[in-house]
């Protein structure tokens, strides 16, 4: 199981701040099994990894199977939680140079972005490729992934024919409803569903984030039996991982640390980075309230955003990811004449130096004023990303409660569409647009 360690945070908050927390803790937690807190009409992620059907995971996987069959690339159209536990988990299993290498299907994304340049070297790229298309939004309505969806589809239809071109494009989307489902259900498409009780950053577990893992070629069910595993332990209250976490980062944020900073030290994790933002970000930041949630690459970033986290204002703490086991072994070879002075660590293997980086890191930022919570995987494989996944799950449910607020929804998401559409001139803006151009 993941391990979690809060004696780092000591110099900062007392093992005494921390339990004073338990009894929230304990009622936060229990609102995410009762579903009585805030949101519970959101909270369809808590059993689905015990919940999912052994059939849906078999059917996820044919679909990936006859994509992989029929294409050389499947571009996954989708945003916010619809595109980056996908992306987290295929890059932290992906071989880091496999977009150079010509071996499989390869999972590209689209819709996450309104990048004209970045949509039209994509029509340039698949214009000699046998493609596919997976479009993930529950409306089919949301401006970024649409206008990807509209422009590649179009595409596919040019090169294949629409009868053939339907046969490329899976659909994950509401059950009943909305602009996709209709197309959907008119052309044919394949499709899976979007379940209402689940939010779009709690989503990875479901087809949103498994099919395009899937057709990356990683195990699925692993992916689910590791989520299972710790949600069954952390509901019976027998891992208290995600209560550590959640108390430890709210026992910081009460002292006035208000930005956390996830630390990794593999760089397969980077984008695991990006979709923890998100969670803590959209989850938390209401009210006027909120931890701040950052990302580094460590060592990378030593070299960069080191100087400030080592001596900069002291608003800050540390959540550093370590996987204890690489894949791979690779040893520093000895040199004869040594012009770089690295024969001291000759033989050693190069993730034994990057664990005393880590280790170095940490007691240095400790010692300068930075807490750390350090969380530990065993190693990086399907079954532990998907606890860690629904570790940090939990932890957000639980923390979001005892920060006073509701983890599951995100009003302030809709203020810049607002803007957008009326400067747009969308029909049903004009009030709107009017009211945006006198700021002008």
């Amino acid at each position: 199981m993941i391990q979690v360690e809060n004696k780092g945070v000591l110099g900062s908050v007392s093992l005494d701040d921390i339990k004073a927390l338990e009894t929230e803790g304990k009622i936060s937690l229990a609102k995410l099994t009762d579903g009585t807190g805030a949101g519970n009409d959101f909270l369809g992620w808590v059993k689905l990894p015990q919940d999912t059907p052994e059939a849906l995971l078999d059917d996820i996987d044919a679909t990936a199977a006859r994509l992989r069959q029929l294409c050389d690339v499947v571009v996954a159209i989708g945003i916010g939680g619809s595109y980056l536990g996908a992306k987290a988990v295929i890059e932290a299993l992906s071989d880091s140079f496999a977009a150079y290498k010509n071996t499989g299907t390869k999972v590209l994304f689209a819709g996450q972005n309104i990048g004209e340049d970045y949509l039209a070297e994509l029509k340039d790229y698949l214009a000699d490729k046998k493609f596919g298309i997976i479009v993930i939004s529950k409306s089919g309505t949301t401006t970024e992934p649409a206008i990807a969806f509209r422009i590649l589809k179009e595409q596919l239809e040019a090169q294949l024919g629409r009868e053939e071109a339907n046969k490329r494009i899976v659909a994950v989307t509401d059950a009943k409803r909305g602009a996709l489902r209709t197309l959907a259900d008119t052309e044919g498409y394949k499709t899976y569903v979007i379940e209402d009780n689940v939010g779009g950053r709690f989503s990875v577990l479901t087809p949103v984030g498994l099919l395009p893992i899937a057709v990356a070629g990683f195990d699925i069910k692993a992916l689910v039996k590791g989520a299972a595993d710790i949600a069954t332990a952390t509901l019976d209250g027998k891992c208290n991982a995600a209560m550590t976490y959640a108390m430890t980062r709210n026992a910081l944020y009460r002292s006035g640390k208000k930005i956390e900073i996830l630390v990794n030290y593999s760089p397969k994790l980077h984008f695991f980075g990006e979709w923890w933002k998100q969670l803590y970000g959209e989850s938390e930041g209401k009210d006027h309230k909120g931890i701040f949630p950052a990302a580094v690459d460590n060592t990378t970033d030593l070299h960069s955003m080191g100087q400030w986290i080592q001596e900069g204002e002291r608003s800050i703490f540390e959540t550093v990811i370590s996987v204890a086991k690489p894949e791979r072994e690779l040893r520093i070879p000895s040199d004869d004449a040594n012009l770089d002075g690295l024969n001291y660590i000759a033989g050693k293997r190069v993730d034994e130096v990057n664990k005393m980086a880590e280790l170095g890191t940490r007691i240095a930022h400790i010692d300068g004023g930075v807490p750390n919570i350090h969380v530990t995987i065993p190693e990086l494989s399907a079954y532990s990303l998907g606890q860690l996944i629904y570790f940090f799950e939990a932890a957000c449910g639980i923390s979001g409660y005892l920060l006073g607020v509701n983890p599951f929804n995100q009003p302030g998401v809709e203020a810049y569409k607002r803007n957008m559409f009326a400067l747009l001139e969308k029909p049903g803006y004009e009030k709107e647009t009017e009211a945006i151009r006198a700021k002008l």
